[in-house]
């Protein structure tokens, strides 16, 4: 008995902007560029790589050019890519990693706290006899 394969194109699949907005993000958490890439060509055929290469002010032809795997696409025309494709791009501030080792040590009394306790510790002062 064989078994029997369909073949997948996640285009058929990229039908409303949340699903097309939600893929891309999954994509760019991967941090590969040639995925960006393949994801970009996922959505563009989607939506038709005509309008799509009108929209962004490139030519059809250029716009296989640019998103095939391992092309040098520019950040001016991945900006007007997805511009054409109906989204934009947003920047947001990385969560902060602490470090295993970080996390281990104790944790530091408050700016408050610490000289406060400075304060009340006596300072010791210490002399020289002079010599005659």
């Amino acid at each position: 008995m064989s078994t029997k394969f369909s073949s997948f194109d996640v285009a058929n699949y990229l039908d409303s902007d949340e699903i097309i907005a939600a893929y891309l993000n999954e994509v760019l958490a991967e941090d590969d560029h040639d995925l960006l890439l393949s994801a970009l060509d996922d959505i563009a055929r989607a939506r038709g790589m005509t309008e799509v290469a009108d929209a962004a002010g490139v030519t059809r032809p250029g716009l296989y050019k640019a998103l095939k795997p391992g092309a040098k696409t520019g950040f001016v025309t991945v900006r007007k890519l997805v511009n054409a494709l109906g989204l934009r791009i947003m920047f947001v501030p990385n969560a902060p990693e602490i470090s295993p080792r970080a996390a281990e040590t104790k944790p530091r009394k408050p700016d408050r706290v610490r000289a406060a306790a400075a304060v009340a510790k006596p300072r010791r002062v210490v002399r020289r006899a002079k010599e005659i």
